[in-house]
């Protein structure tokens, strides 16, 4: 990839005042690279510069292997153009003809050299941006965001190879926030268009960026792919606020999100025990006075979370299971629990046979609620052995942690409390009909663990940890209870 911008030992600001002091760097071609860092760090000083506005006191800017100061302006706007951040003041031109305005670069005479191509072109970026249905619209009659990508339009129409932007998505709702960055994402793969951007949104430029350049007081902090400069450690430091890094759920790309002082729940005291537990002949119920984090397999609210309802349903072993998740939504909205707050599952088992118990830690404590059958019990290791048919839940686990939990330890949690089923199966000698070994389980089986937040901070929850013993305990307790249960109603 070749380099179309080279800074090497850039300082420079404001009369004597020096923003930006001892700055090196490069950006290859068809690269979308991002400049992050608070305010006053010097990202806008930086740009003005790149783009010719600002001069620089010592170092070198040098562009396609020629020095900034070797272009003449015509010449500069053929090869950069500029996208400010604020929203330029507008005369009264048409929307066409502020973007056509774009392509006096490429103009030898600029009333009487107007070609074809230069139509093509301009229409094309206006299509682009989205903007042709208001080509005769004056430019000061639109709001905020369409101007913007007015202006964008006009800098694109310039052909530029490379695309300076100061805060682009500025104005923009987030609809067009997508748009507009999908764009120029495409034009860099499609064009190798060399964009160069400063964002003020670190999830954003994460999302989008090949490299991230994180500036503070003038310097560069560190330029690197977006997972190594979106540090949890560094983002705080620099940014002097709480944050934590997460992934994103559909890309592999890091998201940072902000962690407010205040707890709306903090002076609640509470602990998740039977208090909370509800009995009906539909479901079994836990509504939860604050929200708690949870990582489940439920039918709704899978995956990582918050929820503050939690429901297992009841359903007869000849259950529909076709298009379970919308109909399970539309029960729980039939019965007053909001889908988006509830980790709901479901099961064929009687409820009544449900065991549950609160177990004690030095700290912390442990809800667990089970429902259990082994009426498709199967062994893991042979499952090959079996047809794929869906059957409701027949082991259905919930964890209630009154306790700090982190990832790693939800994740322990969840293998911990697995260790502790399959014993149970063992000792019970629970067998699979049809491979006639020994069962690890059933073929639909539920968990959730649901957590707190507040209180000891548990760190590990594997088996030899105190939260994994008390899990490890309570699981094992549990299910041996209900599934005693469920072999005494079998046998009447």
């Amino acid at each position: 990839m070749g380099k179309m911008l080279t800074i090497n030992n850039l300082s420079g600001g404001y009369g004597d005042h020096n923003i930006i002091n001892g700055i090196s760097f490069s950006v290859g071609k068809g690269e979308l690279f991002g400049i992050l860092g608070p305010n006053g760090s010097g990202k806008t000083t930086l740009l003005k510069m790149i783009s010719g506005i600002l001069p620089y006191k010592k170092g070198d800017i040098t562009i396609k292997g020629r020095p900034l100061s070797a272009f003449s302006s015509k010449e500069l706007a053929k090869v950069v153009a500029v996208l400010p951040q604020a929203i330029r003041d507008t005369f009264s031109y048409t929307v066409k003809e502020t973007v056509s305005l774009g392509r006096y670069a490429h103009q030898n005479d600029w009333f009487h050299t107007w070609t074809s191509e230069d139509e093509a072109i301009v229409r094309t970026v206006m299509e682009q941006t989205g903007i042709s249905r208001f080509h005769d619209q004056q430019i000061n009659q639109l709001s905020g965001g369409e101007r913007q990508r007015v202006f964008l339009a006009q800098a694109l129409a310039q052909e530029p190879e490379i695309l300076l932007l100061d805060e682009p998505t500025n104005h923009l709702d987030l609809s067009y926030q997508k748009e507009l960055l999908d764009l120029l994402k495409s034009w860099t793969k499609e064009r190798k268009l060399t964009v160069i951007s400063i964002f003020h949104d670190l999830n954003l430029a994460s999302l989008y960026c090949d490299r991230l350049m994180l500036m503070d007081k003038g310097r560069i902090s560190i330029n690197d792919t977006p997972n190594e400069v979106l540090k949890e450690e560094r983002i705080r430091e620099v940014y002097h606020t709480a944050i934590q890094k997460q992934p994103h759920p559909k890309v592999a790309k890091p998201q940072m999100v902000l962690l407010p002082d205040y707890h709306e729940e903090d002076q609640i005291p509470f602990q998740i025990d039977e208090r909370y537990l509800t009995f009906s002949k539909e479901f079994i119920g836990l509504v939860s006075p604050i929200m708690l984090r949870t990582m489940s397999s439920g039918v709704t609210g899978s995956g990582t979370g918050w929820h503050r309802m939690f429901i297992n349903r009841h359903v007869s072993q000849d259950y529909d299971c076709s298009d379970h998740r919308r109909e399970m939504r539309d029960f729980l909205k039939q019965n007053g629990f909001e889908p988006v707050d509830t980790v709901g599952m479901m099961t064929a088992v009687n409820l009544e046979d449900a065991s549950y118990r609160l177990f004690k830690g030095d700290g912390f404590s442990v809800f667990i609620v089970v429902t259990a059958g082994v009426g498709n019990a199967v062994d893991a290791s042979r499952s090959r052995e079996h047809q794929m048919t869906m059957i409701p839940g027949t082991i259905n686990i919930w964890i209630f942690v009154n306790g700090n939990m982190t990832e790693e330890a939800f994740i322990q949690g969840i293998m911990t409390a697995m260790e502790a089923k399959v014993k149970v199966l063992h000792d019970m000698e629970i067998y699979d009909s049809k491979t006639g070994t020994l069962a690890t389980g059933t073929s639909t089986d539920s968990i959730l663990i649901a957590a707190t937040q507040h209180g000891r901070l548990l760190d590990f929850a594997g088996s030899i940890t105190p939260l994994g013993k008390l899990i490890g305990k309570g699981i094992y307790k549990c299910i041996t209870e209900a599934i005693h249960k469920y072999k005494k109603r079998k046998k009447q």
